[in-house]
């Protein structure tokens, strides 16, 4: 067997992961003002940053089409590539997941040939960033180590629906441009220095808690973290432009809880241009019933 593992990049995995481990990141394409850019090759997190900075219009990102999911599937299938396992973006958030499944029959129709030769293993992310980031790169990890492809596909199929999120948000102003959030609310926040805490869990999207001030916010996301994640589970943080986010949240996550994070994870152009450059977060396993 010839395992590859492939994400796409709104699982935000850094460039030096993503060439230790061996991982696939397929860009998204991103619109912004009158160019088209495609993130990780026209640009890194920080250029993007730098280019949302010199825009006044929020960025759109577009979906992977099935006939290039169907392209990618023969460019393996060519390589010699038995097995690949895709983990892609939140599919209530984008039509990426839904389009990997329809190429399969697509690219089987049309190239029976490969029936008996190659599989694809498509993975709903249910989420974004580190959510199923992490969960690629211990996949990856365990493709290194020559594990099965079926231990690798029963580890997702477990560890992606328990993964969650909470975030806070410092500049309201592209969640609400973006329909994340009601313009009224980010009008309200931005004039009372209210900042929101989201959580992402099960697919979902919502306002956890509200806070005054920046300061609030970290330790808030910090504490709604520790509250619910599995006692003694690995975690990672996440942030953005600012890296003294980075370095606060790690810090007060470690004091807090006995130990540091695994990973950091900044984010990249699909979660910037719904939350804008500069959050802050944690990423876990929640805590189970």
């Amino acid at each position: 067997m010839k395992i590859k593992i492939m994400t796409d990049s709104a699982s935000d995995i850094s460039a030096a992961d993503e060439k230790r481990f061996s991982i696939a990141v397929l860009p998204f394409e991103v619109m912004l003002g009158d160019k088209n850019y495609l993130s990780r090759v026209d640009f890194d997190e920080e250029g993007f940053y730098n280019l949302m900075n010199t825009c006044n219009e929020i960025p759109k990102t577009s979906q992977i089409t099935p006939y290039r999911f169907e392209e990618i599937y023969l460019e393996n299938a060519e390589e010699g590539i038995t097995d690949l396992v895709l983990v892609l973006i939140n599919s209530e958030g984008s039509a990426t997941y839904a389009n990997s499944l329809l190429a399969i029959d697509m690219f089987y129709d049309d190239y029976p040939e490969y029936k008996d030769t190659f599989k694809v293993y498509a993975f709903d992310g249910q989420g974004y960033n580190a959510m199923y980031g992490e969960p690629v790169k211990e996949a990856a990890k365990m493709a290194q180590e020559g594990a099965s492809v079926t231990k690798i596909t029963d580890y997702l199929s477990d560890i992606l629906p328990q993964r969650q999120i909470y975030f806070g948000i410092y500049d309201l102003k592209y969640a609400a441009k973006s329909g994340r959030i009601p313009s009224a609310a980010a009008f309200i926040g931005s004039t009372l220095n209210i900042k929101p805490v989201m959580k992402i869990h099960d697919h979902k999207i919502i306002t956890a808690a509200k806070c005054i001030g920046e300061r609030k916010l970290l330790e808030k996301v910090a504490s709604l973290g520790i509250e619910n994640m599995e006692k003694g589970s690995p975690y990672q943080v996440i942030y953005g432009s600012d890296a003294v986010c980075k370095e606060e949240i790690e810090r007060k996550m470690s004091e807090l809880l006995g130990y540091p994070p695994t990973g950091a994870f900044r984010i990249g152009a699909a979660v910037a241009a719904n939350a804008g450059p500069k959050v802050v977060g944690v990423c876990f396993n929640v805590k189970k019933d």
